[in-house]
């Protein structure tokens, strides 16, 4: 708190601090991050930032400190923390259920400038309702398979008591395919963890492609799946 008022009227908890206080990060930054609306003189054991963009849509309390925030903390560390370590950040706001994805679409409208924008761009992307429904994920996946030269599977395949999205009996081998990159409210977490397992006892490999992967990067999904496909096949001598 001194920290902020020795800053200026409306000056804010920013950055790591800001971080760090809003349960985000686990390590205590020194020195303290502030923002402010206007420029400050240098302080001691202080790093001052300072930002037009504010608005009162950046401004919060915890425990009666001004901080920035969830989603314009977020904001400003993406310009400086490698991107790992913003996808773990955004990962816990979601455990503290303090994430709220308008008010990250609004902080990224809001600061066109930022040299955050672009790397918090892309790790909200998986957040976005994806390109595809589940049946044009479908016929878009099977479109890439026979474009790739790989033979057709079958589709909405009963195995042990599942119905898989697309399996190769020969291979004992099956794609699932996710609409969602998330799960949450979208596909119960641990159901998917059983189903997995059940399917593995049974001697049935399976990896998943979500529609966000597969929109974003065609290629590479394509290419890792040729992959598993041939060393299933090699396991399994078949060649």
């Amino acid at each position: 708190m001194a920290a902020v008022l020795a800053s200026g009227p409306d000056a804010l908890l920013s950055h790591y601090s800001a971080g760090w206080l809003l349960g985000l990060l686990s390590t205590r930054p020194v020195p303290i991050h502030v923002t402010t609306p206007v420029p400050r003189r240098r302080r001691d054991g202080i790093r001052i930032h300072h930002s037009r963009t504010l608005t009162d849509a950046d401004r919060g309390l915890e425990g009666r400190i001004p901080v920035t925030s969830v989603a314009r903390t977020a904001l400003d560390l993406a310009a400086g923390v490698r991107f790992r370590t913003l996808r773990r950040l955004i990962r816990r706001s979601e455990e503290l259920e303090v994430f709220d994805l308008a008010e990250f679409r609004s902080v990224l409208a809001r600061n066109g400038g930022h040299r955050g924008v672009l790397p918090l761009e892309r790790a909200m992307a998986v957040y976005e309702p994806p390109r595809f429904t589940r049946s044009e994920l479908e016929r878009e996946f099977l479109r890439l398979l026979e474009a790739g030269g790989q033979p057709r599977p079958v589709t909405g395949f009963n195995v042990a008591g599942y119905e898989l999205d697309v399996y190769w009996p020969e291979l004992r081998f099956a794609v699932e395919l996710d609409v969602y990159a998330t799960h949450g409210a979208h596909e119960p977490f641990e159901e998917d963890r059983q189903r997995d397992e059940d399917l593995k006892l049974a001697g049935i490999e399976l990896t998943r492609v979500t529609g966000h992967r597969l929109e974003r990067e065609p290629r590479q999904v394509m290419d890792r799946v040729a992959r598993l496909l041939d060393q299933r096949r090699s396991q399994l001598g078949t060649w």
